[in-house]
């Protein structure tokens, strides 16, 4: 088995593409050894000591550094991990019930409730990020979650790869935020929440 790796725009985050799915749908996160947890995967990366933040994608595994930790000494644990992992045929996740796996809402995420009236352009925006946003996100070893829409402004989270990286702002300000203006005219602003 070989494990392909591929720098981000987020200087401190790697990403690893070990060339079989990770996650069937979806993503999950990781942002400290606690909710690693849940996962035997995301524990062992975060057991090295020197990692911030693990995400899970469709065929990829993003995992940051912590501030100071030189990539040369740190990648080939994290490819080990990886290798011993997927050759093993290991569970991503934890046995246990599905509530035991459930993805919390994030304490310090700040979500907007959605206007039911706004319920069509909520959708148009759901399927623009689908569709055009979470996959360039994702080439690049992150996700973005949506929070919400209200008066105009649709409030966006950035994971994996993406929150932290240099150039998020500019993602959301002159990319996601130009793609939702462009189709969804009531979008006025795009948000990081």
């Amino acid at each position: 088995m070989f494990i392909e790796t591929e720098t981000t725009p987020n200087p401190s985050t790697l990403k690893f593409l070990p060339q079989q799915q990770v996650m069937e749908a979806g993503t999950r996160e990781f942002t400290s050894p606690e909710a690693a947890e849940a996962s035997p995967l995301a524990q062992a990366i975060f057991d090295t000591g020197e990692v911030t933040n693990v995400m899970f994608g469709g065929d990829f595994v993003s995992v940051s550094a912590a501030p100071g930790v030189n990539w040369t000494e740190l990648k080939p644990q994290i490819v080990a991990i990886l290798l011993d992992h997927f050759v093993s045929h290991a569970p991503l996740f934890a046995a246990g019930t599905a509530g035991g796996i459930s993805v919390p809402p994030e304490e310090d995420a700040m979500v907007v409730e959605d206007d039911p009236a706004n319920a069509d352009i909520v959708a148009q925006i759901h399927e623009l990020l689908e569709t055009r946003v979470r996959p360039a996100v994702a080439s690049d070893g992150g996700d973005i979650a949506y929070r919400g829409f209200k008066d105009g402004i649709v409030y966006l989270g950035m994971q994996g790869a993406c929150a932290g990286c240099p150039s998020s702002t500019a993602t959301l300000k002159h990319g996601i935020e130009g793609l939702l203006k462009h189709y969804v005219p009531e979008v006025v602003e795009v948000r990081a929440a």
